[in-house]
């Protein structure tokens, strides 16, 4: 699935605010429901039990939050770019201000890992990274994040 297919410009805050890691879920999780017709408190409960079981922040302040709910047909995201970094336990120990949440049905297969690990190859380019904080609106981000290589061979 290509990560154009699974976000749509509804589905992206170019400028959201900050504060605690549960406060930016809180915000992904409202923008999810407003977007896939579900409840904001199921998915910021799916979000914060699987952020307990360890931190989805990547690096290079990037975080890539992800949970299975139920009422969804495919694999949906949300994307989230913070005014102020947020402390979110990365790997690298850096604030967030990058989140792209990743939400699969409750069946999901190996898609959901396929799909996580498309999006988490995609932030760890740092080009990308600096297009999408310098980019003005949620369609030049969507721009940015559907535009995928054709190929990485070499």
């Amino acid at each position: 699935m290509n990560i154009g297919d699974l976000l749509e410009p509804r589905a992206i805050a170019p400028r959201a605010g900050g504060g605690s890691k549960r406060q930016v879920l809180s915000a992904v999780a409202d923008i999810a429901a407003r977007t896939f017709g579900l409840k904001a408190g199921t998915v910021l409960d799916a979000l914060l039990e699987r952020e307990a079981a360890g931190s989805t922040g990547v690096g290079h302040g990037v975080a890539v939050p992800h949970a299975r709910l139920p009422g969804l047909d495919r694999m949906r995201g949300v994307f989230v770019r913070l005014e102020q970094p947020a402390a979110f336990e990365a790997v690298d120990d850096q604030p967030v201000d990058l989140v792209f949440a990743l939400f699969a049905p409750e069946d999901c297969d190996s898609e959901h890992l396929r799909t996580l690990a498309r999006v988490s190859r995609l932030l760890r380019q740092g080009d990308v990274r600096q297009q999408i904080r310098q980019a003005r609106t949620a369609e030049a981000i969507h721009a940015l994040l559907a535009r995928e290589p054709q190929s990485s061979a070499a």
